[in-house]
């Protein structure tokens, strides 16, 4: 669940009334009350450590969690649903304090950047989700590029990219990517699509290239709101497999260690 999501009417992803509460409407004054007068060499250190909030700090926690269960285990990481992509950057950062000589880890970004496409299930429609739902600006990933690119030059091994963002609909540009890349291994999967389609597409193809010990992340499991992932997740997999655990600060947030 991504807290910067452009949410639907009426429905904010982190359980609050609103993406715009009163209450961090006042961090964001107080930010750009105080940001213009940091004027010290650590100012991204202040900005960061007074500004972000228990959601935040509990997200960053949460991956680094597990980030740390994958540290010594072959393969790349991939997630599904980018959107902006805090999450990539936090996986790219993570490999540059756990494993920063790991040129092998890659981090693979899959997303439509124009949103939910018009596959949605009655359930997913009967929520409010619409087609265009959490899309983000034009040629959106460019820009993520060059972020991605300033992170990876806080690390060794810099001259060698380690990420690939992957843009269209999953459901086609995943088969080619694996047939494009036979020798990837995966060791983590995050799954932040939301919705039914694309994330039973991918779980019935990425199971075989996944070994035991890797770890499969959900960001909507067991959530009203999409329960279009839980429904995939039964059908391919059955939730009676699976050893689910959650973190007592995302509660949406679930994974399992495949076994």
């Amino acid at each position: 669940m991504d807290t910067e999501k452009n949410a639907a009417p009426n429905h904010d992803k982190t359980g609050s009334s609103g993406a715009n509460t009163p209450r961090q409407q006042k961090l964001r004054d107080l930010h750009d009350k105080i940001s213009g007068k940091l004027r010290t060499p650590i100012w991204n250190l202040n900005n960061s450590l007074m500004f972000s909030d228990r959601l935040s700090l509990s997200r960053i926690l949460y991956f680094d969690n597990l980030y740390r269960q994958i540290v010594g285990n072959t393969g790349i990481i991939c997630e599904f649903g980018v959107l902006y992509g805090s999450t990539l950057s936090l996986l790219a950062n993570l490999r540059g304090i756990h494993e920063p000589y790991n040129f092998l880890r890659k981090i693979v970004g899959f997303d439509t950047f124009s949103g939910f496409n018009d596959q949605l299930t009655d359930g997913e429609r009967a929520q409010g989700w619409e087609a265009g739902d959490f899309s983000v600006p034009e040629n959106y990933e460019e820009t993520l590029t060059e972020l991605l690119d300033a992170h990876e030059a806080y690390s060794p091994i810099n001259h060698k990219r380690k990420f690939e963002l992957v843009k269209g609909d999953v459901t086609v540009t995943f088969d080619t990517w694996l047939d494009e890349n036979p020798a990837a291994v995966i060791a983590m999967a995050i799954f932040d699509m939301d919705v039914y389609q694309p994330t039973r597409h991918v779980l019935e193809r990425i199971i075989p290239r996944m070994p035991k010990g890797a770890i499969l992340a959900f960001d909507e499991l067991n959530y009203p709101l999409f329960p279009g992932e839980t429904v995939a997740v039964h059908e391919v997999l059955g939730i009676h497999n699976l050893r689910l655990r959650t973190d007592p600060h995302n509660a949406a947030q679930a994974w399992c260690v495949i076994e």
